[in-house]
């Protein structure tokens, strides 16, 4: 028996729970996002259907430039608890196969498993998801944790890929470094500037260059990263957040610093209290804001007590991270993270 890695992606996952409970939906396009209303300013898209995506629809996108590139697509308010309900019925049939699951978020597992047939362990799985949830799912096969990913971005939507790093280089050698797991924009910059701008170029590049520009260990993993190594463990413990935020869109732009402070203070109470009301205490708090250029810088402090459940102290942390920011220009947003304590 072999070790197999299996990646279970759902399709279009928030726009098929609203289209499972509006059958009537089925094949047109449709926006999820803030409460639905696309004339509302400052709310914007938390995901689109395949057919609103068609005409350029992105998750992030403010729902009024949604509405002028969709005029005929459905937009529905964001429903959380459903799409947490959905979520749950789905890892509970994944719970159900031989196989170690970790759960990785609303809408996405891994599963791990011994067997000698792992393309028809994955057509099983595909089969059991739509049978039982009503949603479909792609899954990637690998022999590792990257691999099963990737191949799960190739078998999308609804389908079934198998990559290993035998196959690696052949499929992913040409595409671009940042389309990697784990490799963001900013590292894709410098990635570039520096020449490696394939994942073949990223594969063969010296180890002193990578040292040079990001250190030995994120060198080190970038370049196995590019080899197509990956992690093989399966985690199955619960999925516990490491983290909550909340954030608040601005009406009109925002320029005088008490009304932005008082925003910044009742977000972090509010997320203080339902941190705390959930039995979790609070190690570092972090503040996000959007000007009106877009530019969205984020600054972080750790807690000088340590891990805490005062409501005070998480409110007085988020007015002191603020305090570093320079409010001269205008603020379209705001948004405060707590960092939580991990048993």
């Amino acid at each position: 028996m072999s070790w197999w890695l299996l990646h279970v992606d759902l399709d279009q996952f928030i726009a098929a729970v609203e289209v499972l409970r509006r059958p009537e939906l089925r094949g047109r396009p449709v926006v999820v996002g803030g409460d639905g209303d696309p004339a509302r300013a400052r709310q914007v898209v938390a995901t689109a259907s395949y057919e609103a995506r068609a005409f350029g629809v992105r998750s992030g996108m403010p729902l009024q430039v949604a509405a002028r590139r969709c005029p005929e697509a459905v937009f529905l308010a964001s429903d959380p608890p459903a799409y947490q309900a959905a979520s749950g019925r789905v890892m509970a049939t994944l719970a159900r196969f031989p196989a170690r699951l970790q759960v990785y978020g609303w809408d996405e597992a891994f599963l791990g498993a011994d067997t000698e047939d792992p393309v028809g362990l994955a057509v099983d799985v595909r089969r059991a998801v739509l049978d039982e949830t009503g949603l479909s799912c792609a899954v990637g096969v690998g022999d590792n944790k990257l691999t099963a990913k990737h191949a799960a971005r190739f078998a999308k939507p609804g389908g079934i890929h198998q990559l290993t790093r035998g196959t690696w280089m052949a499929a992913m050698g040409a595409k671009p470094a940042g389309e990697l797991w784990g490799v963001g924009p900013k590292t894709t910059k410098r990635l570039t500037a520096i020449g490696l701008r394939t994942v073949a170029d990223l594969a063969g590049a010296a180890p002193e260059l990578l040292a040079e520009h990001f250190g030995e260990r994120m060198g080190g993993w970038l370049a196995l990263s590019a080899r197509g190594a990956g992690e093989t463990t399966v985690d199955t413990e619960p999925w516990v957040a490491r983290s909550r935020s909340r954030e608040t869109t601005f009406v009109e732009d925002l320029t005088d610093r008490d009304a932005i402070a008082g925003h910044v203070a009742a977000l972090a109470r509010e997320l203080g209290a339902g941190v705390v009301a959930d039995g979790r205490r609070v190690t570092h708090v972090a503040v996000k804001v959007r000007f009106a250029s877009f530019h969205t810088p984020t600054k972080v402090m750790k807690l000088r007590g340590g891990p805490t459940v005062d409501l005070d102290a998480i409110e007085r942390a988020a007015r002191t991270v603020l305090d570093k920011f320079d409010l001269q220009r205008p603020v379209r947003l705001v948004g405060v993270r707590t960092d939580l304590e991990m048993d």
